[in-house]
């Protein structure tokens, strides 16, 4: 009885184990249908969808090398003053746990790292949730995919995003990869989104973008009555890159002032007009980051629900640890447009992921900062144009007025 009962205790221990063995993935790891959560997906607040897309919190591996600024620092104050968007007690905690490595070895706390050695950090990675619309296929050509990307969801993976990202999704759902997108539409911004299908078509789209063959336009709602005649602002676009904010620059440099920013120009023609706010078609002449949102602003007719450039008074997001446009709605936005104005309720479900004990995010779903509504620019993309090719988009639901 005494054996039977150790076979058994044994057995449940290593039972146990495999239950606990982590899998770390890597960028190399595709996205899965299985990977996303779908919360509140029916709910409207203010005549907007307000469900989420998530993505399942799983186990990953960050993997950066040490350059000039970080060489001779200790390893918790390379990450305590690098990465702050965890404390140092974590980092200590993580480096004696093993999570955090050089080289493939563990360290101790007091390890001071040399030039190039290769840094891992082994996390419970939670992405940040984006709007719960289908990114939607438009035209699926032998060298070339369309789709319609929907507002808050980043093309690529950038920053805290990998695969809450349309190459990520387009990939889980429909199998498409790999994608080469040939041009930038901001995280907030919809519409019309170009990608090629192997590298020698995404090379051909280039050369026509580089050689100025390529016509862009927009459309967007913005404050007050646009003026009925083609308005043309040709201002430079300075472009901050730590707070993620651009400014307009109108003049020309001479002895005492020098223009800092970029030449950049865009054209703007008004659609309609209820007498509260206007749709105005933006045709980009350069590609500036940020330009039709800054040029609209020094109309006087910014994008009606662009908190960061409706305001001159928005708190910078170093200062909040966050992205530029989420710092300006927390400083400062209105019930209608606040991210923190519609906070979501998240009750953790097993049945969604497992709580990792060392993880600063368990047991909400989405990381910290990013649990209320968030709402998409009024900025659509909806025609490229090149040499004889065309690709378009349908309009968005706001851009009829009423």
């Amino acid at each position: 009885m005494k054996r039977d009962r150790d076979e058994a205790e044994e057995g449940n221990e290593e039972r146990n184990k495999r239950k606990m063995e982590i899998v770390w993935q890597t960028p190399a790891h595709p996205a899965q249908k299985q990977d996303y959560v779908f919360h509140n997906e029916a709910q409207f607040f203010g005549g907007n969808l307000t469900g989420k897309r998530h993505v399942r919190p799983y186990y990953f591996e960050f993997v950066s090398h040490v350059n000039k600024r970080w060489e001779g620092k200790t390893i918790v104050d390379l990450f305590a003053q690098e990465f702050r968007g965890r404390s140092r007690d974590y980092y200590v905690s993580a480096v004696k746990c093993g999570r955090i490595q050089v080289d493939g070895e563990n360290i101790p706390v007091s390890y001071i790292v040399k030039r190039c050695q290769k840094i891992s950090h082994f996390l419970h990675r939670h992405e940040p949730p984006v709007m719960a619309w289908d990114v939607e296929v438009l035209q699926n050509e032998p060298d070339v995919l369309t789709v319609c990307k929907p507002a808050s969801v980043p093309v690529h993976p950038c920053g805290q995003y990998r695969k809450n990202t349309v190459l990520g999704i387009l990939q889980a759902e429909y199998g498409l990869a790999p994608l080469y997108p040939i041009h930038r539409l901001d995280r907030l911004v919809s519409g019309l989104l170009i990608m090629a299908k192997n590298p020698a078509k995404a090379d051909s789209f280039r050369q026509h973008i580089e050689a100025g063959l390529v016509q862009k336009q927009y459309v967007a709602k913005v404050v007050g009555v646009f003026l009925d005649a083609e308005q043309v602002v040709d201002a430079n676009i300075d472009y901050n890159a730590r707070e993620g904010r651009s400014t307009a620059e109108v003049g020309i440099s001479n002895g005492d002032t020098t223009l800092k920013g970029k030449a950049a120009c865009t054209k703007f023609t008004r659609i309609s007009t209820n007498g509260i706010h206007s749709i105005v078609l933006c045709e980009p002449v350069t590609g500036r980051t940020h330009q039709i949102r800054v040029h609209l602003q020094c109309t006087g007719h910014p994008i009606a629900n662009d908190m960061l450039y409706l305001s001159d008074d928005v708190v910078n997001r170093s200062t909040l640890g966050t992205t530029a446009d989420r710092a300006a709605a927390l400083s400062g936005g209105s019930p209608e447009t606040s991210c923190e104005s519609h906070k979501e309720e998240y009750k953790y479900c097993s049945e969604d992921f497992s709580i990792d004990p060392m993880c600063t995010h368990c047991p909400n779903l989405a990381p910290n900062g990013y649990d209320g509504h968030e709402e998409g620019l009024w900025l659509h993309c909806v025609r490229y144009t090149g040499p004889e090719w065309v690709y378009e988009c349908p309009y968005p639901d706001w851009a009829s007025l009423t």
